[in-house]
């Protein structure tokens, strides 16, 4: 894990997502986000752990929410996965390194 990136556990994304659309008056919830493992990212199977668990986590902010599954974005998938994300669901990728090669590791 990177130390500098980090989240929300996935039981804790239907709460979080209703804590911003109650108190936030001045943000709008468009989606959900995830960064794969890099060993779930790079297996040859069709599914990815990690993308069915964003959108379990959709399906479930969804319901308690009232909210359209297809009008909430899901981000996920990068430049070694995005084949597979965009078949998954996924409305956004990252593929910057894709494009721009790797970044020079921060010390």
């Amino acid at each position: 894990l990177e130390k500098n990136k980090f989240g929300v556990m996935p039981e804790e994304c239907t709460a979080l997502v209703g804590a911003v659309i109650k108190d936030c008056p001045k943000l709008q919830f468009t989606g959900l986000m995830t960064i794969g493992s890099l060993a779930n990212s790079t297996s040859s199977g069709t599914s990815n752990p990690d993308f069915e668990t964003l959108l379990a986590c959709r399906r479930s902010v969804c319901r308690a929410h009232g909210l359209d599954e297809d009008a909430v974005e899901l981000s996920m998938g990068m430049s070694s996965d995005f084949e597979q994300a965009v078949a998954m669901g996924s409305t956004n990728i990252r593929v910057g390194s894709a494009i721009f090669g790797q970044r020079a590791v921060k010390t």
